[in-house]
């Protein structure tokens, strides 16, 4: 059973949906995603593509919301688990020789090309589930969704929680985000300011006539080389927060004492407070300066303690990290969903002009999933 809403017109469609054999080899399966180029706005292609070989399983139910894709078990299981991936990926490398763009490369057991980490390996295992687990031991939702790699305001998942809220439903989430293998629980939240500083313009070479607007964001500097972030304890996972400076403008012209300053800082911090507590914090740092709060997006507790969690992770058989980036778990701790990231390669490599990921790290994402959701029966209180 398919639902569909119409797909945005971002790039012109081929003729048919390209073929994928989702019961093939799952690192194949990867470099074939990988060459269905998808920088963010240009999901189309790949999410047909995907769309039409899920169509072809009668345990799904699909639903389609633009270039997100939702497809689900119906077999009345007590608990329910949500996997999901994102479609899209950076641009493409510009560097002549970047090995990590597309088409993609084998050398050897090594798979090059854009997406090879972020996040198309994890995608491929998702698809390769919903293939091949036919009869789950917990109801699975599978989602793929859009723009994840630009501004919140346009994900496909965002898009997903507005609209059909119903259908993310679960008792625990995992995201196919990079993890090198290893549970990574919850994630950091993030928030971004602007603090400025205002001077009095004047001719350079009369520059006591004026005030250095640049000259007097000196401290805001000193308070952020000076800072010291925390590490806090959140559910037995340690989070490292960060606070630093990731841009500065000011100045109209090199002959002219700049009047205005302008300080963008982001603050990471850990998933024991919110999106308010971080603002509060970094307010008070800089209360003797003009600032705004320009984005925030809260973070995610592990989760850990649930028990679909705690036996994902006896699966997995490693030790749990915690997340320091922020990732759609979040999205998903919103609505009170448990959820952690977890998929093949190494997230130091996302985005890079070298992105790759090895066949075996594939192959041992889709056998802990494997093993976790092809065993007995799950027990519990389900959603």
């Amino acid at each position: 059973m398919v639902h569909s809403k119409p797909s945005p017109a971002s790039a012109i469609r081929p003729a048919a949906p390209l073929e994928l054999d989702l019961r093939g080899d799952v690192a194949d399966l990867t470099a074939r995603l990988m060459d269905i180029e998808s920088v963010s706005g240009n999901e189309g292609p790949l999410a047909d593509a995907i769309e039409s070989a899920l169509r072809n399983l009668p345990h799904l139910v699909l639903h389609r919301d633009g270039d997100a894709i939702v497809a689900r078990t119906m077999l009345g299981h007590p608990e329910r688990v949500v996997l999901a991936g994102h479609l899209d990926t950076v641009p493409l490398p510009t560097t002549p020789g970047a090995r990590g763009t597309v088409p993609v490369s084998w050398e050897g057991e090594t798979l090059y090309g854009r997406g090879a980490t972020d996040m198309k390996g994890g995608v491929a295992v998702q698809l390769a589930l919903a293939a091949t687990l036919e009869n789950p031991n917990r109801d699975v939702t599978f989602i793929f969704y859009d723009h994840e790699e630009v501004e919140g305001s346009k994900s496909g998942l965002g898009r997903l929680f507005r609209s059909s809220p119903e259908l993310l439903a679960g008792d625990f989430a995992i995201l196919l985000e990079p993890t090198h293998g290893t549970v990574e629980g919850g994630c950091n939240g993030t928030s971004r300011y602007k603090v400025r500083t205002r001077g009095v313009a004047a001719h350079s070479a009369r520059a006591w006539m004026g005030e250095n607007a640049i000259h007097a964001a000196a401290p805001i500097l000193r308070i952020l080389a000076d800072y010291s972030p925390k590490t806090v304890d959140v559910d037995g996972l340690a989070y490292r927060e960060s606070l630093n400076a990731v841009r500065i403008s000011g100045g109209i012209a090199g002959n002219v004492i700049p009047d205005y300053c302008e300080v963008e800082v982001n603050y990471r911090f850990a998933p024991d407070k919110d999106v308010a507590a971080a603002e509060a914090h970094v307010f008070e740092l800089f209360k003797d300066f003009e600032i705004i709060r320009t984005d925030g997006a809260p973070g995610a507790r592990p989760g850990l303690q649930h028990p679909a969690a705690a036996s994902f992770v006896a699966a997995v058989g490693r030790e749990p990290k915690p997340k320091f980036g922020w990732t759609d778990v979040a999205r998903f701790s919103e609505l009170g969903i448990p959820a952690v990231n977890f998929g093949p390669g190494d997230a130091l490599l996302a985005h890079s002009d070298d992105e790759h990921v090895t066949r075996a790290a594939i192959h041992e994402c889709l056998a802990a999933l494997e093993l976790w959701l092809g065993g007995k029966p799950a027990t519990g209180e389900g959603s």
